[in-house]
């Protein structure tokens, strides 16, 4: 959903405020950039960066079924949502009950310089991504526009058994640059597998 809507940085710091320690988070291209910014790296910590449009929802869920005993909590943009629809059917007919799918929505790819998605018109939303959830077979979806209730039910949220999907309307944040990498991906990848298999 296009302005207006929270800001990224406030939603992503609800996050890190009620992440439990042995919950995994994977962000991508926004949130990827924002997260890495709000302080210092958690070992359960995935920055899809450099990423591929659309995938974090899939290797989310390899992670939720390699890692049944962690919760995973995919941090994936609007833009990056619609260029992978068919994994919304994947992930319910996986059911994994360790996963939960934050869309931060802000209509626009903001990366590649704001250009408005195909789900929106001008401010008005043509797409409506929890009716998609809902029916590829989501039980649980969640949706807020307000930070106060983004922050007063997050945790009950990420506690709800999966899969979950949750919608936050977000602003979008204007002249935002992509996100670089935090280091060499094959030393981040092996320090990733070493925390995931303590």
């Amino acid at each position: 959903m296009p302005q207006p809507g929270m800001p990224l940085v406030e939603s992503l710091n609800v996050l890190r405020e009620i992440r439990g320690d042995d919950e995994v988070v994977l962000t991508v291209m926004g949130t990827a950039r924002e997260w890495m910014a709000l302080g210092e790296p958690h070992p359960l910590d995935w920055i899809y960066v450099p990423s591929s449009m659309g995938q974090a929802p899939s290797l989310g869920l390899g992670m939720a079924l390699a890692q049944p005993d962690k919760q995973v909590i995919v941090c994936n943009g609007d833009g990056c949502m619609l260029m992978n629809l068919g994994s919304l059917v994947t992930i319910t007919n996986q059911a994994a009950s360790n996963y939960t799918l934050i869309i931060f929505d802000n209509g626009v790819y903001e990366i590649t310089g704001g250009q408005p998605t195909p789900a929106t018109s001008g401010n008005a939303p043509l797409v409506d991504h929890p009716a998609l959830a809902r029916a590829a077979g989501f039980q649980q979806v969640f949706v807020f526009e307000d930070l106060d209730e983004w922050r007063e039910s997050a945790r009950d949220v990420i506690d709800a058994p999966g899969p979950t999907f949750v919608h936050l309307a977000i602003a979008p944040v204007p002249g935002a640059v992509g996100p670089r990498s935090p280091g060499p991906a094959p030393a981040r990848a092996q320090d990733f597998a070493d925390a995931m298999q303590a």
